[in-house]
């Protein structure tokens, strides 16, 4: 039997703050750990489709050496549901409505960034959208932690 590839998608509701800093953190988690695997991110909303992530979450980013500038928003597509083994949503809110589109039958499995982390099931990543900077360094370390442990999943599921 030959395994499909792993692919993760992250989820957020417009794709230009918590869902590309969860690709990022989890991109590098995985080089890290020699794992390979594909990964995107998308919103559950168009109204940033085609831009690029907020400029405070491109900041952030590099403060932790990972340029995320040319990343560009879209929306989560039927077929994604396909194409990815797991899709990962920052919140509840993005969950339920992966949830409510999600295609019977379809091979990605759904879950909460969170849900990875021990003594974080459940829990959402706070948007930062309508904060100040300090929120997207809140958002980072949550973000990181969600992604070190699902690709210590990974790794484990693969083995």
């Amino acid at each position: 039997m030959t395994r499909s590839p792993v692919s993760v998608l992250f989820v957020c509701m417009g794709n230009i703050c918590r869902s590309p800093l969860a690709e990022a953190a989890f991109r590098d988690a995985a080089r890290r750990a020699g794992l390979d695997v594909v990964v995107d991110s998308a919103g559950t909303g168009n109204w940033h489709a085609g831009s690029a992530p907020d400029r405070r979450a491109c900041a952030t980013a590099l403060r932790h050496g990972i340029d995320i500038s040319r990343a560009r928003a879209r929306m989560v597509r039927p077929a994604d549901f396909e194409r990815f083994t797991h899709i990962v949503a920052l919140d509840h809110a993005n969950l339920a409505h992966l949830q409510a589109m999600q295609p019977a039958g379809s091979r990605a499995q759904l879950s909460l960034l969170l849900d990875h982390v021990p003594g974080r099931q459940g829990h959402a990543v706070a948007d930062p959208y309508y904060g100040d900077a300090s929120g997207f360094e809140t958002t980072w370390r949550d973000v990181t932690a969600g992604a070190q442990a699902l690709v210590g999943k990974l790794q484990k599921d693969s083995a």
